[in-house]
């Protein structure tokens, strides 16, 4: 079984608010030509690779069911970070998948509460299935409460679900901190 460490997009690799703020959209991100990977996370996402984790993202993206973005651009993002963490770092990315839905979204059939979106487990059970992954070996990085409830719901330990950012409470100043624990803390 595989190790893996799931990643959650907006604000842990990729700068979402200040690249929204002054938009009509704030807070959803679904142009690839505003993908900008934050700094210090291509090199983060190698020390991680190397250390013998997957790397997953997950990432809950309810722009789809309010009808601000399609499936297709949000896939064109989650492209565009991927191709630059590859060049960036010389790594790629185990899997990429995100929840389109949300309860009070305007667009058929997204426009439900979801299993797979956070802090639901479902990205999370999803991923473990198809990439093999021993969940309860892994870890969790995000900038959001739901994302770690999403994580120790799907049954990575509460100690390595990790919050990183600009919350009180996030133990992590960002990603690249998060993992550089992680290594530090793998044997």
């Amino acid at each position: 079984m595989n190790r893996a460490v799931f990643l959650d997009r907006d604000d842990t690799l990729i700068a979402n608010r200040e690249v929204t703020a002054h938009t009509d959209h704030p807070g959803d991100l679904f142009s690839p030509a505003q993908v900008r990977l934050l700094p210090g996370v291509a090199r983060a996402c190698r020390l991680l690779k190397e250390a013998g984790y997957l790397l997953v993202v997950v990432s809950n993206q309810g722009a789809v069911a309010r009808g601000r973005c399609t499936w297709f651009d949000v896939k064109a993002c989650n492209d565009r970070m991927q191709e630059l963490i590859r060049q960036e770092s010389g790594v790629g990315l185990d899997g990429v998948y995100f929840s389109p839905f949300h309860p009070k979204g305007t667009v058929p059939p997204y426009n439900v509460e979801h299993p797979t979106r956070k802090p639901g487990p479902g990205m999370l059970v999803q991923a473990a299935q198809d990439l093999s992954i021993d969940v309860g070996g892994s870890w969790m990085i995000g900038d959001a409460p739901r994302d770690l409830q999403a994580a120790i719901a799907a049954g990575v330990a509460d100690d390595r679900a990790l919050l990183v950012g600009r919350l009180m409470n996030a133990r992590f100043s960002d990603m690249p901190e998060a993992a550089s624990w992680i290594v530090s803390h793998t044997p």
